[in-house]
């Protein structure tokens, strides 16, 4: 029995890089018998340990005991900590954060210490030619990184027959000279300059050939995705492709134990164990509490404002304001073109008489924070992807009128107690649709769930600040993704995140999306309905 506990505990800090000496495998054992761990909870138990430890400044691949005492002291301290914490009741202002694409600190991929490191220089909105390119390099290492860990690409240190069915991925360079053999490829695919497929990554690119693919995978592949190929070689130099899939999502939790001590957002970085406890907390002390998310608020529609008052009823009448809403743009039906004075005088007015409107009910004006996120078609700074808030000059009546307003980039960032919530306002589905490569002759909503980058598109498609690519990367996994689109409604949890389109709020029924946090689901609500 001995022995097969100690082969738990070794392999799950095998799984991290660390070894572990004959005191530090005592200890662990000591702490196992001391909470009567039995030996099916052995490896959930270590588990947390040593994603902790490895989250330590001063942690050695061979495992110190003076650090994993200090590991476990801490976990015993917080324990007791919480119980006293317990009888206070979350206040949600406190723990909500907008963050702006534009203010989220740039991590890159360091392949030599395999982690993130900070950049060191100043953010351009111009970047360089270096920039687009680590930009894209990023994108590929960050997302390779996840498929080797994953336990079909990772062999594990204990002998089982498993291994024989590890999968291993090759490079383009390692094709040369090897023609009639298969190989396994992870790559971006694009065209070449003669207009043929490809698959490209870090050391060169090789042409792909469909003709022998019978079945699609799942999920949708344009040019600028990451896929995994999988193909025989041939003397041509092109790779005949037999399987192709999107690369294995990581759960949020798995890539926070690794990476929980950067701070992605800006905001201060949270151990596992903080979070495990302020989720715990949202969901004892605000079970009810609400995110609003429209889309498509057309304020030059006749019905809009009908629509939006008709909400705000609802609210009063049935004592239920939510602490968020989200109105996500185009906030005109139409844009405005260039240089058109009438319709920019029109936006103006109408953002000005959705000021007065909020205003006139002063109750969710004190209580809700309200989010304006442009839409593709709305007057920014810039055109290119993330895009400026809405320019100030057309909305100083609503930041005098409403105090919590708050006009984000799109995309944007809300961190609610240990929750991400990634909002982006763009026709994604329509572009995806039309950059597709490959056969896919049916598509689903569920199609649109493996990505880990908000425009899985090239740049030549869907240009992007090179500086600021970070901010469309879904990396950790967020714990919701709002992609407002004009394509249909729709909802799913994949992996954990909760992935959702509110539907345009333009029509007879007003429809718009409810984000529970304590339960990290959306449903569809309606305006017109009484009590929604």
């Amino acid at each position: 029995m001995a022995d097969t506990r100690q082969r738990a505990i070794i392999k799950v800090f095998r799984k991290y890089s660390h070894s572990l000496g004959p005191e530090a495998l005592e200890f662990l054992e000591e702490i196992l018998d001391k909470h009567e761990i039995s030996d099916e909870d052995v490896e959930f138990s270590i588990e947390w340990i040593a994603k902790e430890y490895n989250k330590q400044d001063d942690a050695q691949m061979k495992v110190s005991l003076d650090v994993l005492q200090r590991v476990y002291d801490a976990f015993q301290d917080a324990n007791d900590s919480q119980e006293q914490r317990d009888h206070d009741l979350l206040d949600p202002d406190s723990h909500l954060h907008i963050i702006d694409a534009f203010d989220m600190p740039q991590w890159h991929w360091s392949h030599e210490r395999s982690t993130f490191e900070r950049a060191a220089g100043p953010l351009t909105v111009s970047g360089s030619a270096d920039s687009r390119t680590l930009a894209m390099r990023d994108r590929l290492n960050i997302i390779k990184q996840t498929v080797l860990r994953n336990d079909h690409f990772s062999p594990s240190t204990l002998p089982s027959r498993d291994r024989e069915h590890l999968l291993t991925l090759r490079s383009t360079k390692q094709l040369l000279g090897r023609a009639g053999e298969r190989f396994l490829l992870f790559g971006m695919l694009s065209h070449s300059k003669e207009g043929k497929l490809c698959l490209e990554d870090q050391d060169g690119s090789v042409e792909l050939d469909f003709s022998q693919l019978d079945q699609p995978s799942e999920g949708l592949f344009t040019e600028g995705c990451f896929a995994l190929v999988e193909g025989d070689y041939t003397e041509d130099a092109t790779l005949v492709v037999i399987a192709i899939g999107h690369p294995p999502c990581e759960s949020r939790e798995a890539a926070r134990s690794i990476f929980g001590h950067i701070d992605f957002l800006g905001k201060g970085a949270t151990t596992l164990l903080e979070d495990t406890q302020l989720a715990a907390r949202v969901r004892l002390d605000l079970p009810d509490l609400r995110f609003f998310v429209l889309s498509d608020v057309w304020l030059d529609h006749p019905d809009t404002f009908r629509g939006l008052r008709k909400m705000f009823d609802n609210c009063i009448e049935n004592s239920f304001i939510p602490k968020v809403i989200v109105l996500c743009g185009n906030f005109s039906s139409r844009g405005v073109p260039q240089g058109n004075s009438r319709e920019v005088r029109k936006l103006q007015d109408d953002l000005e008489t959705l000021a007065d409107l909020i205003a006139s009910y002063p109750l969710i004006t004190r209580t809700a924070h309200f989010i304006l996120v442009p839409g593709p078609l709305d007057v920014t700074a810039n055109s290119i992807l993330p895009r400026r808030p809405l320019l100030s000059t057309f909305v100083s009546r609503l930041r005098s009128k409403v105090p919590r307003v708050h006009f984000a980039t799109n995309p944007c960032r809300i961190k609610f107690c240990e929750q991400e919530i990634v909002i982006f306002r763009e026709n994604l589905m329509a572009k995806t649709l039309r950059n597709l490569v490959g056969v896919k002759p049916d598509v689903k909503n569920d199609d649109l769930k493996r990505y880990s980058h908000l425009v899985p598109l090239t740049i030549s498609i869907q240009p992007v600040l090179a500086d600021y690519d970070h901010a469309l990367r879904l990396y950790p996994l967020p714990t919701a993704v709002v992609l407002a689109d004009k394509y249909d409604r729709y909802q799913m949890t994949y992996e954990g995140c909760h992935v959702f389109n509110p539907g345009s709020f333009v029509g007879s029924s007003f429809t718009f999306a409810a984000y529970t946090p304590s339960r990290r689901e959306s449903e569809e609500w309606c305006c017109t309905r009484y009590g929604f």
